[in-house]
């Protein structure tokens, strides 16, 4: 059933990119490759009403895919939470003790000769 409403869903996915991309924007998109001119079943104000339309179902059908996966991933989940996949106790924590604080030598590089210098020299 999951794998079903899963692939119903990618269909969707990709039916309402390829619809919006065909929509004619203000700057004209990818638009339906014609103008508003000429005559025929699908005119310019036609055609975008019914894309548009289309548009709106689609993504009333996304968002019901999506809203029935998620209530089928929480069925396949019954009763488990997150803390409870975890298995931690709500017990005080151990004592720990702090790490040491290196001293202030500890933190410079080591120095391989005292006599050479820290930048090489362009000669």
């Amino acid at each position: 059933m999951e794998n079903v409403v899963l692939i119903i869903h990618l269909l969707l996915a990709l039916g309402l990119i390829s619809v919006v991309l065909l929509q004619r924007s203000e700057g004209g998109g990818l638009g339906m490759g014609s103008g508003g001119g000429g005559g025929g079943a699908m005119s310019g104000r036609s055609a975008a009403t019914a894309l548009a339309k289309l548009t709106w179902i689609l993504a009333i059908a996304f968002i019901c895919t999506s809203i029935t996966l998620t209530i089928l991933a929480a069925q396949k989940a019954a009763g488990s939470s997150v803390i409870d996949r975890l298995g931690t106790t709500t017990s005080a924590p151990a004592e720990t003790t702090a790490p040491e604080v290196p001293a202030g030598s500890d933190l410079l590089p080591p120095s391989q000769d005292d006599n050479a210098p820290l930048v090489p020299r362009a000669d």
